[in-house]
């Protein structure tokens, strides 16, 4: 797990990759934890969120990030790229 920073918000986030799924788990508190798995079509691993606009997949590649008010939720990587800098 990294940090980053979202000018001016500093946040946590875990990458949801095949190595760090138990991590990515982990990282989501249980109230907010729907689920997960693999995605039949493809293999690829999926964790759900519950978040404040319903229950969220975030497959394997994505972000899981931790807002300020201690919510979660999935991020595409080109989105989280182009948003957050890490903090050093």
């Amino acid at each position: 797990m990294a940090r980053f920073r979202k000018k001016p918000v500093e946040i946590e986030a875990i990458c949801l990759a095949g190595d760090s799924l138990s991590d990515a788990i982990n990282f989501v508190p249980a109230d907010q934890f729907a689920g997960g798995g693999v995605v039949p079509d493809d293999g690829r691993f999926f964790v759900d969120i519950r978040t404040l606009e319903g229950v969220m997949r975030a497959t394997e590649g994505d972000w899981i990030i931790r807002g300020v008010r201690g919510e979660h939720y999935p991020c595409k990587p080109d989105i989280f790229e182009e948003t957050y800098d890490e903090v050093v």
